[in-house]
């Protein structure tokens, strides 16, 4: 109720606070918004919404990057990013998928929540806690998660036709209705197709499909082996001349070929592609990080006209320079983990590539 005009929110509230120190000694705060910075001619205004005395003050901001506002402190009390344009914009979302263990019994069936989100660090955590102090039990099923969301409304489709709800999901930035979710439901095994849709334009904006193999639970099958370990330990009682009498015994050939890990596999062309598509404006400055020179930009631009292929490209230039077993999914983050304008959604994917 405080905005008005062109002003929007950009990203959550918080209420800031000191432990044991006075205020004086925070300086700044860097705070995330989820805003698509892509299109340069899209210019925006970021500020701050500070709550003063149960009054709104809009304060301006010191810089911004693909992923936070910095601000320099005032005072402490709520406040968060918000920016002011007369043109429609992009955000950042995720899409985040949890299957239910255990259900109504039936092990034909399949029920799950479907969360929308704006991507940042704060909403997801906030996601994840919900569904842990849910009253029924359900597991993360881990999919490419980011997209672009707006304060529009959205339908889910599935593929066999499944049973939905609610039809529609209206996703809005206001504080009290920051999160979402669909709830769907299916008799017949997997594959689904799930398909998140925007009801004005009928646009998909993020589709996965979910396998067999994703709805299977882990996490008991790796505890058990480990109980059967440790119960073995305290039933086994070896006296100190059996230790003694045992020696190594010499692996063969092919027992170390066999349990010797595999090399480091590098990054494929294919995951680079993912990386470009998440970078904005930004990209030249990850070019400097990766140690690629102006000429080395320029050449690309030279050649390469679409603005994907020349942010591919770069990538792949910094993948040739390497040795084989050194340009890794890893080593690419650790390349760019100390770039301050890396946008969220590429330390999302990145981290993602190397989960899975």
């Amino acid at each position: 109720m405080f905005l008005q005009d062109s002003w929007r929110f950009a990203g959550p509230i918080f209420n800031v606070d000191t432990v044991y120190k006075d205020v004086s000694v925070l300086k700044s705060i860097q705070f995330p918004h989820a805003l698509c910075l892509a299109d340069p001619e899209n210019e925006m205004t970021f500020s701050v919404l500070h709550i003063k005395d149960n009054r709104p003050v809009i304060e301006p901001t010191e810089d911004h990057s693909g992923s936070h506002v910095k601000w320099r402190v005032s005072s402490l009390s709520p406040v968060g990013p918000i920016v002011r344009t007369t043109q429609p914009v992009e955000r950042h979302g995720v899409v985040l998928v949890y299957k239910e263990l255990g259900g109504s019994g039936n092990n034909n069936s399949y029920s799950f929540r479907i969360y929308l989100a704006t991507n940042n660090s704060s909403d997801i955590k906030d996601i994840s806690k919900e569904v842990r102090i849910s009253k029924k039990r359900y597991m993360k099923i881990e999919k490419p998660p980011t997209c672009k969301l707006d304060e529009r409304t959205y339908r889910l489709m599935s593929n066999p036709e499944g049973e939905i709800n609610p039809e529609d999901l209206v996703f809005t930035l206001a504080v009290t209705k920051l999160k979402g979710y669909f709830e769907a439901f299916f008799e017949q095994p997997p594959p689904f197709k799930l398909s998140l849709i925007e009801t004005d334009s009928d646009q998909i904006v993020w589709s996965a499909t979910i396998r067999e193999g994703d709805c299977v639970n882990n996490t008991e099958a790796k505890e058990k082996p480990r109980k059967r370990t440790e119960s073995r330990k305290r039933s086994s009682s070896v006296s100190e001349e059996e230790l003694a009498s045992k020696r190594p015994r010499s692996l063969d050939e092919s027992e170390v070929m066999r349990l010797t890990p595999p090399p480091s596999q590098d990054i494929t062309e294919k995951q680079l592609l993912q990386v470009a598509r998440q970078l904005g404006k930004e990209w030249k400055q990850v070019a400097i990080f990766l140690d690629l020179s102006s000429k080395d930009l320029d050449d690309i631009q030279a050649t390469e006209k679409d603005v994907t292929m020349q942010k591919l490209k770069m990538l792949v230039e910094w993948k040739s320079r390497r040795q084989p077993g050194k340009a890794t999914v890893g080593d690419l983050w650790r390349c760019l983990q100390e770039m301050k304008d890396l946008p969220n959604e590429v330390c999302q994917t990145l981290r993602n590539m190397m989960d899975g």
